[in-house]
């Protein structure tokens, strides 16, 4: 089972492109940190592609999702690729905050340990950039709940996918993004994933902005549920409700 959420909010930005075809680019804007952190060469392009790491049949392919707009900006997922995202990732993984929930805090091997498998396997756990208006600010695991060791713990059903968050960065947290941007992921998972009636999450019960963020998305609390890592606050958003909540 992927780790815990870690905290939740962001800041925005410019004009949503359209169509949400493989062929997309999005133009990245990027700060002197990102510079830094991926070299000198200027702005990179993320290019979703079905060539990018899995997520086909198991879970409707999320690099080809397209952007949303929302209030906060326009906002994609761009499946994650190791040689372009790593160390951003591995960045926000050792940040004490985020660290004190996903438990990934170490050298850029840690958090490359995590993300293989996913990217490896058979695509029931597809590891995603958030981009909000050009700049990857947030991290995000897209998963089928219902083939997780997760379905052990509750009543799943087939189909329910789940979502696992961190924003990176403090200066995008604590602003209302967060909900923001859970609302508008599970509406791409129940807009993209007709066979799925509901949109799973289990943030620590200690991590109450998390769990906070959930609700005001539009999720209800389910129960608390003891998973072999913490103790859970499962969170569902579910179809025949989602415009209700």
């Amino acid at each position: 089972m992927p780790p815990t959420d870690a905290g939740t909010d962001t800041g925005a930005g410019p004009t949503p492109r359209t169509g949400g075809g493989t062929d997309d680019t999005l133009d990245m804007r990027w700060s002197d940190e990102l510079v830094a952190l991926f070299g000198e060469g200027g702005p990179m392009a993320l290019t979703p592609s079905y060539d990018d790491p899995p997520g086909g049949d198991l879970l409707d392919a999320p690099a080809g999702w397209g952007p949303a707009a929302t209030s906060a900006g326009v906002f994609q997922l761009v499946p994650v690729r190791v040689t372009r995202d790593l160390a951003l990732i591995s960045r926000w993984m050792n940040d004490p905050a985020v660290a004190a929930f996903w438990e990934l805090a170490g050298p850029e091997e840690v958090t490359a340990g995590h993300l293989r498998p996913q990217l490896e396997g058979d695509g029931r756990s597809v590891p995603c950039l958030g981009v909000l208006d050009g700049v990857p600010m947030s991290y995000w695991e897209i998963y089928r709940a219902d083939l997780d060791p997760l379905a052990r713990h509750y009543p799943a059903r087939p189909h329910d996918t789940g979502i696992h968050l961190l924003v990176g960065g403090v200066a995008n947290r604590g602003r209302g993004v967060g909900t923001t941007l859970l609302r508008a992921v599970s509406d791409l998972v129940l807009d993209h994933r007709p066979r799925c009636g509901r949109v799973i999450a289990e943030p620590d019960l200690r991590n109450t902005p998390s769990v906070a963020a959930f609700l005001n998305a539009g999720f209800r609390f389910s129960a608390e549920a003891d998973l072999p890592d913490k103790r859970a606050a499962l969170m569902v958003r579910e179809r025949a409700l989602r415009d209700r909540l």
